[in-house]
């Protein structure tokens, strides 16, 4: 019997897969916990569709992301710490806090989404990268100066 699944099934396929499973094992158990549906002409259409406009919706998100990169990569953030000999800072500048200061300028960007081996400890200017989707990494930069 071919169903199509709604759930990822451990064993036997992801969500949206068209597999083909024994009688028994469907009506018992993935219908009746409406983990997968029968593959007739109308559920296979339905699918088709569903599939289309997650496509489409995907792309989008990319274009966004893509747009949101040139953007960050105009951009240049002031952050102001206390420093001491030689440019180095008493504490550092955090990805919580380079957030924070997009987010007053109107860019919301998920702190977890700056991406930071360790946090900036020096005067100057550093590049930061921006991980806005899977495939778009954008690089912003922030001056930090002397309070």
């Amino acid at each position: 019997m071919k169903v199509i699944l709604l759930k990822d099934v451990k064993g036997q396929g992801k969500k949206g897969d068209v597999k083909n499973v024994s009688e028994g094992y469907a009506r018992n158990f993935l219908l009746k916990n409406n983990l997968a549906i029968e593959a007739n002409q109308g559920n296979m259409k339905t699918l088709e569709k569903k599939q289309e406009s997650e496509q489409k919706k995907a792309e989008r998100e990319q274009e966004e992301a893509e747009k949101l990169k040139e953007e960050l990569e105009k951009l240049t953030i002031e952050m102001k710490a206390k420093a001491g000999d030689n440019g180095r800072l008493f504490g550092a500048i955090t990805n919580k806090q380079i957030a924070e200061r997009l987010k007053k300028m109107k860019i919301k960007i998920d702190k977890r989404k700056i991406e930071m081996d360790e946090p900036i400890r020096s005067l100057g200017y550093t590049n930061v990268n921006v991980k806005l989707h899977p495939n778009v990494t954008g690089t912003l930069k922030v001056h930090v100066t002397e309070e």
